[in-house]
């Protein structure tokens, strides 16, 4: 990421977790350097497939594509990834919901989420069941995902 990019004060992911109220809650977001920042910046690694996930989010918000590089698995990350939220008609990312963590095994995990974005003027909702796998590393990687409906 640039060292001209702004960080924001309040965390995008908004803390999302399981059985979490939406961002309507009135609950305050957590700051960005105690909750997806520490892992965005290097201070720390993601201990979950979860906070990997709500770190990847904020990564797409603030356009930080080595840190979507270095935490997707090597087999499926994309030679053209491209997400300047600054470019024309890109994405505008509004939230954040988790609806489901579950640890298969030690090195095996699943998050289903849904994230909202606006586009073109239209609101659209990113709805995912995606797969994270964690290496001999320790380090926990995004390996693909299945788009679900609703």
């Amino acid at each position: 990421m640039s060292a001209h990019t702004q960080r924001p004060v309040e965390c995008p992911c908004g803390g999302a977790a399981p059985g979490q109220k939406s961002e309507k809650s009135g609950a305050k977001p957590p700051r960005y350097a105690d909750c997806c920042g520490r892992f965005i910046d290097g201070d720390a690694l993601p201990a979950t497939a979860l906070e990997l996930m709500r770190s990847r989010y904020t990564a797409y918000v603030l356009g930080d594509v080595p840190y979507l590089r270095a935490t997707w698995a090597a087999e499926t990350c994309p030679a053209d990834l491209d997400v300047d939220p600054n470019e024309p008609g890109a994405p505008r990312w509004l939230g954040l919901a988790v609806k489901r963590h579950e640890s298969i095994d030690e090195t095996h995990a699943i998050v289903e989420f849904v994230a909202r974005h606006k586009s073109g003027g239209r609101a659209y909702r990113l709805h995912e069941s995606s797969r994270f796998t964690r290496g001999d590393d320790g380090r926990w990687r995004y390996v693909d995902g299945d788009i679900l409906e609703g």
